[in-house]
Parts: structure tokens; C-alpha cells; sequence
């Protein structure tokens, strides 16, 4: 059985078929929508909303509870809901249900933020999207081990790897076109992401469980969903500290641009929407040739590993020439050499990931713990940001100083990987 976007529909651990560009581009818009709905608030609008309710002296620090408690519990979250995803054996499919799901509750989560009226309730929304948006994330991710075969997956990821700077283009558009209306600021990339991920949970030939192979849930399952091994399965502990070292360096500069270009630069807030706009327009230009050239070279070669710690050296520099910057002409060409490191890293690390899976039965369980790389960055960043600034004398030039670092470390932990070259 074959859909007209899917690889054959699967019961057990069979090589999927090749997929086509119908299958890739459909994918590729779901996969950019989850970006598109929770980049957009922390680029822009999450941080102006909070400043709106408190003030531009207690914003740093609200912001930082907001996204920090919301990074916890999708940290805790993407594992769980990757072992659900394995153990469905609905007859739409084991990802469908949880896209369909996770979509909704995650843009109800949205809704609240854009209404609320204190920061307890941007809490309290942000964390429903999160939580909500997980699990979306968590059965679309299993879709590349499902769908793609080994020979595909570099350039697939490369596809992929262009959706969340993509997503970070269209989403500060969209805000800057409704700039006034908060309400709009917040909903109306969710109402593109929706349209998006519905096309493509309506049009994919799911993998299905039959009923009489699903393991009944247990509450044991709920810790064994966090199991890891490093020992027994070293390449992917190696790989998960390389992502979540780089994302690291990623979440100090998406959360805290705004207040950079404030704070360091001088721009006034009325220019932040549209210069971050900006610079990640030239960002993204970058990042999508770089994402689409890496995954295709890895795949030609059979390489992974040298992409990746080039790539990874490359964003650190990057972020130190943003930390040694005063001028946002000088942010913009930090912004630009980022592109070309996120892009080449993004498009073959996920490839890279998916070569060192421990066990194809669990792919959506070990994605979900593998998310934990990216998603507990953006709860420790915010953390450990204030800490930063308050040692330094509100230097963000040290503050970014410090994610360089971290990206450096990232290229240094993809070097002992010893499953792929």
C-alpha cells in the first residue's frame, strides 16, 4: 500500500522506499510549522508581550521564568510522548493522532498568552503550547526514521534543516505586519502552521501497530521512557551532547536578541520587529543554501562527522563576532556567518542523529529523549543568562562570548562518534 506522499505502509522494521519531492515538500511544511508557531513568540513577541505587562526592568527576568518552566516541561514531555507515539495502534496511524492533537492544544495554548493579562497567565499559556506543540513535534520527528531510507536522510534533513530559519523569516514578517495588534502578533502564524500540518497528517500513509503487537502502557513506562544508556549506546550520548551544546549557543541568542539590539546595540523598541526581521533575513539566506548543499554533499559522500564539526566551529565564530560587535551592521554580519554554520549543521546532524538510533522498534521514543537536547537549552539559557549578565556588569557581549563557547564544546563532542564517518 502506498500513498501519494508516503513510503509504504510498515508494521515492522522494513527499509522504507524511497520518497519523492511531493513526500519531502509536504513534510518539510509540517515540519517548518511547528518552528513557525513557537519561534515567532521567541523571537519577538514573547518578550514584548512581557515587557508590556511589567516593565522593561522586570522583563529579563519574567522572560526567563516563562521560557525556562516551559523548556522543563518539554524536556520532561518529549520522551513520554515519543513512547505513546510507538504505542499507538489507532487505525489512523501510530503519528497522525498525536499531530492532530498536540496541534490543537498547542495553539489553544498560544491563544492564552496573546489574552493574558498578567504574567502568571503567559505562564500558564506558554507551557500548555509547549507541552501541546511536543507532542506534535515528537510524532513528526519519528516520521524521518519511519519514512526516509539511509541513503535519502541526508538530504532530507537538509530540507529540513531550512524550516527553522524559514519559519524565523515568515514568522517575523507576519508580526511585523500585524505590529499593534498583539493578538494577531501571537495567532496568525498559527493559523498558517495549522493549515500546514493538517495538509500534511490528512495526506501521510502513517505507520501503523497492529493491536495485537502494542504493549499495554504501564506507569513504569513513564520512567522507562527516560532510559538511557551511555555506555551500551555511546554514539548517541556523543550526539545528544553535541546537540544540546549547540543549541545552547542557539537559545542565548534567540531568547535574548531583542534585549541585545536594546540594550548593546541602542535600538529603539519600536526598530526591534523590524531589524530582527532583518537580520534574520540575512541569516536564513545564508543558512538555506548552506542546509541544502550539506545534506545532499553528506549523502554523496557517506559523511556526517565533518560537516557537523565544521559546522559547529563555524556558529561559534559567529557568535563571538556578535559579542564583539557595538553596531548592527556588525550583528548583521554575525547573523550571516550563523547561517552558514546552522545551516550545515542543522541539515546533517538530524541525519547523523537518525544513523545512530539505538532501536528502530522506538524510534519516537529515543527522537523524544533525544529532543531533550533540544528543548532543556532553552530552560537552562534563560537560567544561567541573568547570572551571566549580573557577573559581567549586563555585558551581553559576554553573555554571547559564552554560547560561542558552547558551540565550540559541540563540535568537540560529535569527534569520538564511531557509527558513522
Amino acid at each position: 500500500m502506498r500513498d501519494a506522499i508516503g513510503s509504504p505502509v510498515r508494521t515492522g522494521d522494513a527499509t522504507p522506499a524511497p520518497v519523492g519531492v511531493p513526500f519531502v515538500t509536504t513534510y518539510a511544511l509540517a515540519y517548518m510549522s511547528v518552528a513557525l508557531m513557537l519561534i515567532a513568540p521567541l523571537l519577538v513577541t514573547l518578550a514584548l508581550k512581557i515587557r508590556s505587562l511589567v516593565g522593561p526592568e522586570q522583563a529579563p527576568a519574567s522572560l526567563a521564568l516563562v521560557t525556562g518552566v516551559g523548556g522543563l516541561l518539554t524536556v520532561f514531555s518529549a520522551p513520554v510522548f515519543g513512547r505513546l507515539s510507538d504505542r499507538t495502534s489507532s487505525r489512523h496511524g501510530m503519528r497522525r493522532p498525536w499531530m492532530v492533537g498536540g496541534l490543537a492544544g498547542g495553539v489553544l495554548g498560544i491563544g492564552v498568552v496573546a489574552a493574558a493579562a498578567n504574567v502568571a497567565t503567559v505562564l500558564a499559556g506558554w507551557c500548555l503550547a509547549q507541552l501541546c506543540f511536543n507532542a506534535l513535534q515528537a510524532a513528526l520527528v519519528a516520521v524521518l526514521p519511519d519514512q526516509v531510507p539511509l541513503t535519502q536522510r541526508g538530504t532530507v534533513s537538509g530540507v529540513l534543516g531550512i524550516t527553522v530559519p524559514v519559519a524565523a523569516v515568515l514568522g517575523t514578517f507576519l508580526v511585523q505586519l500585524v505590529e499593534g495588534n498583539q493578538a494577531a502578533m501571537f495567532l496568525t502564524p498559527c493559523v498558517i502552521g495549522a493549515v500546514l500540518v493538517l495538509g500534511f497528517a490528512a495526506k501521510l500513509n502513517d505507520r501503523r501497530l497492529d493491536p495485537r503487537n502494542a504493549r499495554p502502557w504501564a506507569v513504569r513506562d513513564l520512567l522507562t521512557a527516560f532510559a538511557a544508556h551511555p555506555r551500551r549506546d555511546p554514539d548517541f550520548a556523543w550526539a545528544f551532547a553535541g546537540r544540546f551544546l549547540f543549541i545552547g549557543a542557539y537559545a542565548f541568542l534567540t531568547t535574548y536578541q531583542a534585549f541585545y539590539l536594546l540594550e548593546h546595540v541602542g535600538t529603539s523598541e519600536s526598530q526591534v520587529p523590524h531589524q530582527v526581521f532583518v537580520a534574520t533575513s540575512v541569516q536564513s539566506a545564508v543558512l538555506v543554501v548552506a542546509s541544502l548543499t550539506a545534506g545532499r554533499f553528506s549523502d554523496r559522500t557517506g559523511r556526517r562527522k565533518v560537516f557537523v564539526v565544521v559546522a559547529a566551529l563555524t556558529y561559534g565564530a559567529a557568535l563571538f563576532v556578535v559579542a564583539a560587535s557595538h553596531t548592527f551592521t556588525g550583528f548583521l554580519i554575525g547573523m550571516a556567518i550563523s547561517g552558514l554554520g546552522f545551516g550545515t549543521y542543522m541539515a546533517v546532524d538530524l541525519a547523523l542523529v537518525a544513523d545512530v538510533l539505538p532501536d528502530p522498534a522506538n524510534s519516537a521514543r529515543d527522537m523524544g529523549l533525544f529532543n531533550i537536547a533540544n528543548a532543556l537549552p532553552y530552560a537552562l539559557a534563560p537560567a544561567v543568562a541573568p547570572a551571566i549578565l549580573g557577573a559581567s556588569d549586563n555585558s551581553y557581549g559576554v553573555l554571547y562570548a559564552v554560547a560561542g563557547t558552547c558551540a565550540v564544546l559541540a563540535a568537540a563532542a560529535v569527534l569520538p562518534i564511531r557509527g558513522v564517518r
